[in-house]
């Protein structure tokens, strides 16, 4: 079964549409990544899933449920990271594990939620002095309440620090291999590739991509990067690499050439560099980062499909 589908999903505010026919299904237990520019559609998205907006048109199914007519239901088996969640100032972290355990008819043990998290030590610490990488591990806790099916998390490594950031992404891992399904919303895209089976990428309201990482490197045209380490080289000595057939952008910054390029181009960009007069003192390929694939995608670069 799927854990989320949407189907012909369009939502309209007035004469703005942000998300327009919108079809995508997330399996059970994977983790999916989610991303787009600001306005993309994302925020309206998950708050579709969540029913906190209707669709205009087209249906949304969480685990198996109509997300409006059994809205309920849903948020009893999903556990939420918000973008922008503020915590109650004067509970402490551990009443605030215990609130979320009560709305959601559970029992457990807050201690080992806040232990999970890294907060224990700040349990009886009223919430409203946490700091705002605390505050985030919070809200994780409560998230992951009642073991849920389903985890929504937005720009979850909010205010973590790398070890914070780190700990959240085992979490997730630790989610998944329990057999959660994970909706993971961020602009650190680093993040997104470290933890994530598939990503699907908002433009405008509409889903221009949805792919492993490796899937989408296959689809974006010059799918490898060329670092090339230099003497010198100027904007000047680029000219004749970026009228060579493969090669979709070149750069430099004095000492290193960057060039994006398909993969039986590199010889021909290497020899036009020393055609220049340029010293190539060594190079190396790697394989495009999720960065270069968002921004193709979103900037709307020719993509094969």
């Amino acid at each position: 079964m799927a854990a989320i589908e949407l189907d012909g999903v369009t939502k309209r505010f007035g004469d703005v549409t942000a998300v327009t026919d919108l079809d995508l299904t997330v399996p059970e237990g994977e983790v999916f990544g989610f991303l787009g520019p600001n306005g993309a559609g994302k925020s309206t998205t998950i708050n579709m899933l969540l029913d906190f907006v209707r669709p205009t048109a087209g249906e949304v199914r969480v685990l198996g449920l109509d997300a409006g007519r059994e809205s309920v239901a849903v948020r009893r088996r999903t556990g939420v990271l918000p973008e922008g969640y503020d915590v109650y100032h004067r509970l402490t972290g551990r009443k605030h594990v215990e609130f979320a355990m009560r709305s959601k008819e559970v029992d457990g043990d807050p201690d080992a939620v806040l232990e999970r998290v890294g907060i224990a030590d700040a349990a009886d610490r009223k919430a409203g002095g946490y700091s705002k990488g605390m505050r985030q591990r919070l809200v994780l806790g409560m998230a992951l309440v009642g073991e849920p099916d389903l985890l929504i998390l937005d720009e979850p490594s909010s205010g973590l620090d790398p070890g914070g950031a780190r700990e959240m992404r085992e979490i997730v891992r630790e989610e998944a291999d329990r057999g959660t399904t994970v909706f993971f919303s961020s602009h650190v895209l680093g993040q997104v590739e470290a933890v994530c089976d598939r990503v699907g990428i908002m433009r405008e309201g509409e889903l221009v991509a949805e792919d492993s990482i490796e899937g989408l490197r296959d689809a974006v045209e010059g799918g490898e990067t060329l670092v090339v380490t230099v003497d010198a080289a100027s904007e000047d000595d680029l000219g004749a690499v970026r009228a060579l057939d493969g090669v979709t952008n070149a750069a430099t910054d004095g000492g290193t050439v960057t060039i994006t390029c398909d993969p039986d181009a590199k010889t021909a960009v290497i020899g036009a560099l020393e055609e220049a007069g340029v010293t190539v003192k060594d190079f190396q390929t790697e394989e495009t980062s999720l960065e270069d694939l968002f921004l193709a995608y979103t900037e709307g670069q020719e993509v094969s499909v």
